[in-house]
C-alpha cells in the first residue's frame, strides 16, 4: 500500500467482482455502506479474518452531495468521503467482494454457512449485517436527474446547505418530514410541506409547532407529479388532488421525506427477528435474535429515527467488537 500524505487517506481500494471467496473468515460482512465500512475497519484491528460482501460500495451515501455533518470532515463531498472508507478498509487488507448475500445458514457447529446471489460459498464464525434501508422515491420525471443537485432525502443532512435560499419544499407526512420542515424553516426564507392527505402521520405537537413557524406553507391533498430545472433544482409541476389542477411552484431545493424500505424478505429468510416496521432487532450490543448474527446501522432497529452516517459508524464498530469478542469466547 502507498503512504499516507498528512492527514488524508490515499490507499487505493479494490472492489473485486470476480475473486472468489476464501473457504472460511471469522466474520463476514454482509453490505458495502458505512456502517460495513466501520465493522471491517474495527473486525480486522480486532484481528478477525474478514471480507465485505455488498452490491455497492458507499449505500445510501452515494445519494448524497456534499456531506457537512461528519465530525472532523467539513463540507465532504460525499463519494470522497466513501473513498476514504475504502481507502481505511483497504489499509487492513480487507475485500470488498461485489455481490449479493441471499442465506445465511446455520452449521451444526454454530458456524454459518454465507451464500450469495452470484454462487459463490464460505463459511463464517459470525456475520455482521449491515445492508442498510432504502429511502422511498417519488418516482416522478427529474427526480433521479437532480439528486444531490438540489434533491435530497436527508433535511438533517442537508439542511444547512440551503442558507438563505428564496424557497424549498419538503414532501411527506411523517415526523421526518413535519422535523424536515420545521428546520428548513430556520435556513430558507420560505418552506412548502407537500402532503398527499389532509392530516399528518407526525406528532400531533410536531405540527402544531410547525404551524406556528410564520415562513412555511401547507400544501394538503396535493402531490409532486415533477421536477424541473437546468443545471439544479429550479420548481415542482404539483397536483391538487381535488381539483386535479397542476400549478408550477418555483423552490431551489426539494426533500423528500417519505420514509424507508427495510429489506423485510432478507431478515425473515435467515430468521432474524424484525421490529413492526421490518428493521432487524438489535439490542445495545448489536446482538440480533439469531446467535453469532449482529446487525448495525441503517437495517436495525436501533435509532429509527435518527439516521446519520456517523450512528452507522458507530453501530458497525460496536458490532464489530461484539462478533470479536462472541469468536474468541466460543472458539479461543
Amino acid at each position: 500500500m502507498p503512504a499516507s500524505s498528512g492527514s488524508e487517506l490515499e490507499f487505493k481500494f479494490q472492489a473485486v467482482e470476480e475473486e472468489e471467496l476464501e473457504p472460511e473468515y471469522d466474520v463476514v460482512i454482509v453490505g458495502g455502506g458505512p456502517a460495513a465500512f466501520s465493522a471491517a475497519v474495527y473486525s480486522a484491528r480486532f484481528l478477525m479474518k474478514s471480507v465485505m460482501i455488498g452490491e455497492e460500495p458507499g449505500g445510501q451515501l452515494t445519494l448524497a452531495g456534499t456531506v457537512d455533518d461528519y465530525i472532523g470532515i467539513p463540507e465532504v463531498i460525499a463519494s470522497d468521503l466513501i473513498e476514504r472508507f475504502q481507502g481505511h478498509a483497504a489499509k487492513y487488507g480487507v475485500r470488498l467482494v461485489m455481490d449479493r448475500v441471499e442465506s445465511v445458514e446455520e452449521l451444526e457447529d454454530s458456524r454459518k454457512r454465507v451464500t450469495t446471489l452470484g454462487g459463490r460459498e464460505t463459511v463464517a464464525k459470525a456475520v455482521i449485517v449491515a445492508i442498510g434501508s432504502k429511502r422511498r422515491k417519488l418516482g416522478v420525471p427529474g427526480e433521479d436527474k437532480y439528486n444531490a443537485r438540489g434533491v435530497s432525502y436527508c433535511s438533517v443532512c442537508d439542511a444547512p446547505l440551503f442558507r438563505g435560499a428564496e424557497a424549498v419544499a419538503v414532501v411527506g407526512g411523517g415526523d421526518s418530514a413535519v422535523e424536515g420542515a420545521a428546520l428548513l424553516a430556520d435556513y430558507a426564507k420560505n418552506v412548502y410541506l407537500i402532503h398527499r392527505r389532509d392530516a399528518f402521520r407526525a406528532q400531533p405537537i410536531n405540527v402544531e409547532a410547525l404551524r406556528r413557524k410564520g415562513n412555511v406553507k401547507f400544501l394538503l391533498n396535493s402531490v409532486v407529479r415533477e421536477i424541473f430545472g437546468d443545471t439544479k433544482v429550479r420548481g415542482l409541476i404539483v397536483e391538487d388532488l381535488r381539483s386535479g389542477r397542476r400549478s408550477e411552484l418555483r423552490v431551489d431545493g426539494v426533500f423528500i421525506e417519505i420514509g424507508f424500505e427495510p429489506d423485510v424478505e432478507f431478515a425473515r429468510r435467515n430468521g432474524l427477528g424484525t421490529s413492526e416496521g421490518g428493521y432487524i432487532v438489535v439490542d445495545d450490543w448489536m446482538r440480533t435474535t439469531r446467535p453469532g448474527v449482529f446487525a448495525a446501522g441503517d437495517c436495525t432497529s436501533a435509532w429509527v429515527g435518527f439516521r446519520q452516517v456517523v450512528t452507522a459508524v458507530a453501530q458497525g464498530a460496536v458490532a464489530a467488537y461484539s462478533a470479536a469478542r462472541y469468536v474468541r469466547d466460543k472458539w479461543g
